[in-house]
């Protein structure tokens, strides 16, 4: 990740805590259940969720750009003995000028 400014004022964050363990389950949860049995081709039935938020989140430093934002989410969950986290982005990815870090052997993700 890239450092988020949000001391203009511009863009959110924001999260949203699902524990399941002995209640129904949300649709948000039986869809990142259902990524995980995609992706990793196993079962898997989440008793915690967190959806975290950063929307129309600018880069750092937003006092020279607050028109190139982002948002993302980073998803933990786990069934109690494994644990996940999926990264997600609005369609479009990331529009922040990579051009302009420091560092131009930039990746979208978690590695």
């Amino acid at each position: 990740w890239d450092n988020a400014d949000f001391s203009r004022g511009v863009g959110t964050t924001f999260y949203q805590e699902f524990s399941t363990l002995n209640t129904a389950k949300p649709p948000f949860v039986l869809d990142v259940e259902a990524k995980v049995r995609r992706y990793l081709r196993s079962s898997y039935s989440a008793v915690w969720t967190l959806k975290i938020t950063w929307e129309k989140a600018p880069v750092y430093a937003a006092r020279t750009d607050t028109h190139k934002t982002a948002t993302y989410q980073a998803v933990l969950t786990t069934d109690g003995f494994r644990s996940y986290i999926l990264m997600l982005y609005q369609d479009g990815g990331m529009q922040w000028d990579y051009t302009k870090l420091t560092s131009t052997n930039v990746l979208i993700g978690y590695t």
